[in-house]
């Protein structure tokens, strides 16, 4: 079987082929789809990450606070719920149980569920990574912030975390491709995102070594700017001396 490339400018109603691979009066090609989902795929990724991130950053500060074992201890419950439920039950909590106990979740779309539902998951990883970031630093610079009359929230904001975050960039790199390959589960709440396209694009074209191709692409390209864009960051914020500095605090 030759491979068809042209499916993607074909329309998705009447099946003919498209001028220009772009629909007119009210035709969609099944480009115009593939790059519509492509769009829903990186919504859901980027918010995601958006509150994964600020989530795990918070989280993973509790965790740190020895001297308040009451705060680390909701902090831990928190890693241990979110890091040992499969996230896709986890997306199916959110959009068929969440709901039945709090109505005011049956106004938002799919996307945004499934996005809370990414996140959350997420941010336990990155809370474990935060620990382990602020834990690679020397006590001294903790105990000299507080020597200086800074309480805890300064510490942290100040001196800790500045410095702690630029130490996991490299891990936060990994979070945030893998949640752009863990958008994926969106489908099963029908978000139009990239698997969803390609489940339902191949079984109305019948091609599926060309609809699978595609989106196999968009994926590993995503994943790919990702990690160029944080790999610029991080070299933008890298500490000079961070690695001695980490193996002083091991």
């Amino acid at each position: 079987m030759s491979l068809d490339w042209s499916i993607f400018c074909r329309s998705t109603t009447g099946n003919v082929q498209l001028a220009g691979c772009l629909g007119q009066n009210g035709e969609l090609s099944y480009l115009q789809w593939l790059l519509s989902a492509w769009g829903w795929t990186a919504t859901v990724a980027l918010l995601g990450f958006v509150i994964a991130l600020i989530i795990g950053i918070v989280v993973g500060s509790l965790r740190s606070l020895q001297a308040r074992p009451w705060l680390s201890g909701m902090a831990a419950a928190w890693v241990e719920l979110f890091r040992d439920i499969p996230l896709l039950v986890q997306v199916f909590l959110w959009y068929h149980v969440a709901p039945f106990f709090l109505p005011a979740l049956k106004t938002l779309p799919s996307w945004l569920l499934v996005s809370i539902a990414l996140g959350l998951f997420t941010s336990a990883r990155i809370a474990e990574q935060v620990r382990a970031g602020i834990y690679s630093l020397p006590r001294g610079q903790r105990d000299a912030a507080r020597a200086l009359g800074m309480r805890d929230v300064q510490v942290y904001r100040r001196v800790i975390l500045p410095v702690a975050l630029r130490i996991m960039m490299p891990a936060l790199t990994s979070e945030a491709m893998s949640i752009v390959k863990n958008s994926s589960v969106a489908f099963v709440v029908a978000v139009a995102e990239l698997t969803q396209f390609a489940m339902q694009a191949q079984e109305e074209t019948a091609r599926g070594i060309e609809i699978y191709f595609a989106v196999t692409l968009l994926y590993a390209l995503t994943a790919f700017a990702v990690n160029r864009v944080l790999a610029f960051v991080e070299s933008r914020v890298r500490v000079p001396g961070v690695g001695a500095l980490a193996r002083q605090g091991a």
